[in-house]
């Protein structure tokens, strides 16, 4: 039985890949939160919730234990945060991850796109999700980074993904369809290994977020 820690798990994505775990697969999930109560109908046979902060080191530690594969589905500072995941993985001897970020990594979207993006996220909190991302790619960890558009809650599962290197296609995606990546990793957890994968929906390419 794999076992899987999700991290952040009151997230929007997280609850929908913990939905389709629970349904399609027999994995035993802890789910890490800051606040456990706002968690509902946990199914005690397979789930386990553990109220703690990924920058309560400790805490996030000791959750590690035992784990096959953890899922960060996170707001906030990234940088000590992806610090502490890729520290406890190590340390705990875990080595599968899937980390969930946005676009615009490596300026990898087309220029207009790109430039719009850094104004209005701000070149501080991209440079933040940056050096994230670089702890994670320089890590001995098997990690898959999902870079993804802007979000959309769109019921659908209609997406491309473009690799480490690739020009960025897109710019609008729905979180069932990052949640549907998401289950197909971990129901073959060698695939996409060490990748870094963008995802968005095809034919929504623009100077701006695209919604359709």
């Amino acid at each position: 039985m794999l076992k899987i820690l999700i991290l952040g798990a009151h997230g929007q994505i997280a609850q929908l890949v913990r939905a389709r775990l629970l349904t399609e697969t027999d994995a035993a999930l802890t789910l890490y939160l800051r606040r456990a109560s706002r968690l509902q109908d946990v199914t005690a046979a397979r789930e386990t919730v553990v109220e703690g902060d990924v920058n309560d080191y400790a805490t996030l530690k000791a959750a590690m234990a035992g784990q096959d594969l953890v899922l960060a589905d996170l707001g906030g500072r990234f940088e000590p945060m992806a610090q502490n995941i890729v520290r406890a993985m190590e340390e705990m001897g875990v080595q599968r991850l899937i980390y969930i970020t946005g676009l615009g990594l490596y300026h990898e979207l087309p220029a207009k796109f790109d430039a719009w993006l850094e104004a209005s996220i701000g070149h501080d909190v991209m440079e933040d999700t940056r050096r994230a991302a670089k702890l994670i790619e320089t890590s001995p960890l098997n990690y898959t980074i999902i870079r993804a558009g802007y979000m959309t809650n769109n019921d659908e599962v209609d997406y491309e993904l473009t690799e480490k290197g690739e020009t960025f296609k897109g710019t609008t995606i729905s979180r069932k369809s990052i949640a549907d990546l998401i289950v197909g990793i971990v129901k073959q957890p060698t695939s996409h290994s060490r990748s870094s994968l963008g995802i968005a929906k095809a034919g929504t390419d623009g100077d701006t977020p695209v919604y359709r």
